[in-house]
């Protein structure tokens, strides 16, 4: 008489087998890569200084009703100890229900500030690139010279552009002049407040856009060109299915950098406009500021202004890689 004995199956067998847990892994990958995580602790000990410290400090602020009558402070000899209390999210909901009367305004046009400026970035930044990637003569002339306005520091170049909007001696009145044109108040109208802050921007920014399309230009093989161009391509399908496709992975990192850049853009609004431009020509970061260190000073309401700014990005952030990731599985 013989016994079968039945073997488990392989699948159940794996079925019952528990995965490690967090700690394990953590300990496996710190015995396995301990020399990456020994270069990088230096890195995430600053960034948690300097960075983590200051955005926990802001979060508690923002549930707070602190200001500068009721923080911590030391007048002469005394100390005077704080008084502020916890309100809960009672100045998220002045902010998001618009009962602060502040917020929507100047988000509007942050968002048309923004937009307005990164298209013209890219778009600008994309011509200039499609010229520089020609066999062109002083080619690398030609970008050095493109790139300075990269190279300037933008506090050097708000003030030289405020110079030149100058409403009686600067460079953009005077030439107005000689054609028989009237001045224009450059930064006291709030109209023209936006233009000049978007061209300045504009100058500022589409270096650093053409330079990165330069350099995805440059990686997209020859041979695509030529095979659609002896296909029967015009230059324009040419441009469209070739080289359009073949910079959607820098485009897409520059975008949202560019984006991110110029929602926080604080230099140019403020030190471009100054104290003179009114309140319909800030954007949400400069507004934050104004809230934290001119007139009554409301670290409160400026830590949540903070807090909803780097809401907004990341929820943008995390909604602009998704949609690009459903373009990459639909192609």
């Amino acid at each position: 008489m013989t016994t079968a004995v039945r073997r488990p199956a392989v699948g159940h067998e794996s079925g019952k087998r528990e995965r490690p847990g967090l700690v394990a892994r953590a300990r496996r990958s710190l015995s396995t890569h301990w020399y990456a995580w020994a270069m990088v602790l230096p890195v995430v000990t600053v960034l948690a200084v300097l960075v983590g410290i200051p955005l926990g400090r802001g979060i508690y602020l923002s549930f707070t009703d602190a200001n500068e009558a009721n923080v911590a402070r030391t007048i002469g000899d005394f100390e005077v100890p704080a008084t502020y209390s916890f309100v809960g999210l009672d100045n998220y909901w002045n902010i998001l229900s618009g009962k602060e009367g502040s917020f929507y305004p100047r988000l509007t046009w942050t968002v048309l500030w923004t937009a307005s400026c990164v298209f013209l970035h890219y778009t600008i930044g994309l011509g200039l690139a499609l010229l520089l990637n020609r066999a062109v003569r002083g080619r690398s002339l030609y970008r050095v010279l493109l790139v300075l306005p990269w190279a300037v520091p933008a506090f050097v170049a708000a003030f030289a552009w405020r110079l030149m909007y100058n409403s009686q001696n600067g460079v953009f009145n005077t030439l107005l002049a000689k054609v028989g044109m009237g001045p224009v108040d450059w930064l006291g109208d709030p109209f023209m407040q936006k233009v000049s802050v978007v061209a300045v921007n504009t100058w500022l920014g589409v270096p650093f856009m053409m330079v990165a399309i330069l350099g995805g230009l440059q990686s997209i093989p020859r041979e695509l060109h030529e095979a659609a161009e002896m296909d029967g391509a015009s230059a324009w399908q040419r441009f469209r299915h070739v080289t359009l496709p073949g910079l959607r992975p820098v485009s897409s990192t520059i975008v949202l950098l560019g984006t991110i850049w110029t929602f926080n853009m604080f230099p140019i609004i403020y030190l471009v406009i100054g104290q003179a431009g009114g309140t319909e020509s800030e954007i949400l970061v400069t507004y934050a500021y104004r809230l934290a260190f001119q007139g009554v000073r409301d670290y409160a309401g400026s830590a949540s202004y903070g807090i909803v700014i780097l809401s907004l990005l990341l929820v943008f952030s995390v909604f602009y890689r998704r949609m690009l990731g459903r373009q990459e599985e639909a192609r």
